[in-house]
């Protein structure tokens, strides 16, 4: 009895000591992931504090009893603060995705109605990255997507922006949801911008971004619409587009974050 609940209480602490100090650290586990492993450790606790209670005279003595059971108090309340840390942050994660997509279908709504569109007839949009594996993600690119990609990179790199911008878009329609997508609808952006397009940038670059949020051209897609929303007299969004990028990506290269500074200083933002 006493060798079983010893490995009954050396799984519990292997348990609480692989999800405690670093539970928000990984990232192979998700919240739901980690608050499953916090839900088992509770069980486990459980059922060895019910084995302890009713020992009796198994050879356990009560000065060891009561060790044990001060013991897994302390790692209950520690599994009871990590649960609870757990709630806050994916309370915290819906509240980001909600209020991101309500600034998409704000920036949608405010570039339909200064194209000149029916803001009327738009629907709301989909949830923050929606469902595509959208950025670079080491995928084996098929031959002709290369060379679909490569053709617009050629022309926009020749000064030949409408036509880099058509091409962009032919990419776009074709491999919808591509590990170049996001980049694809960037560099679209750049070639509308090279033609003054600004409304039309800016929708590109948004929907970079809102594609991948987490891919590699969402702070420099965020960097560029905030640049055209300035050129299109949306100054107040453009100013709160620079603080986003800020807020999401903390790590953002010194090249961009002088740009974002320099920006802010042209569009006089507080």
């Amino acid at each position: 009895m006493i060798t079983e609940l010893r490995s009954v209480f050396a799984a519990v602490l292997i348990g609480c000591m692989a999800v405690l100090p670093a539970f928000g650290q990984t990232e192979a586990q998700t919240l739901e992931d980690v608050r499953m492993d916090i839900t088992n450790l509770s069980e486990l606790m459980q059922e060895l504090r019910s084995e302890l209670l009713t020992t009796g005279n198994s050879g356990v003595s009560q000065e060891s009893v009561g060790t044990i059971l001060q013991r897994l108090n302390i790692l209950e309340a520690d599994l009871s603060v990590a649960l609870g840390m757990v709630e806050t942050l994916e309370f915290r994660v819906v509240q980001i995705a909600d209020d991101a997509t309500r600034r998409i279908g704000d920036l949608e709504f405010r570039l339909t109605e200064l194209e000149g569109g029916d803001a009327g007839s738009l629907t709301a949009p989909p949830p923050l990255g929606g469902e595509t594996n959208n950025g670079n993600s080491g995928l084996e690119l098929a031959s002709d997507e290369q060379r679909s990609f490569d053709a617009g990179v050629t022309m926009y790199d020749a000064g030949e922006f409408r036509a880099a911008a058509e091409q962009f878009a032919i990419f776009t329609q074709t491999y919808p949801g591509g590990p170049l997508t996001s980049e694809a609808q960037y560099r679209r952006g750049l070639a509308l911008a090279g033609m003054q397009d600004w409304g039309a940038s800016a929708r590109s670059y948004l929907d970079s971004f809102s594609g991948a949020p987490d891919g590699p051209f969402a702070p420099v897609s965020l960097y560029e619409l905030a640049a055209s929303l300035g050129e299109l007299g949306q100054t107040d969004q453009a100013c709160l587009t620079l603080d986003e990028i800020g807020i999401r990506y903390q790590n953002v290269s010194v090249d961009l974050g002088a740009q974002i500074l320099s920006q802010k200083q042209t569009l006089g933002c507080p």
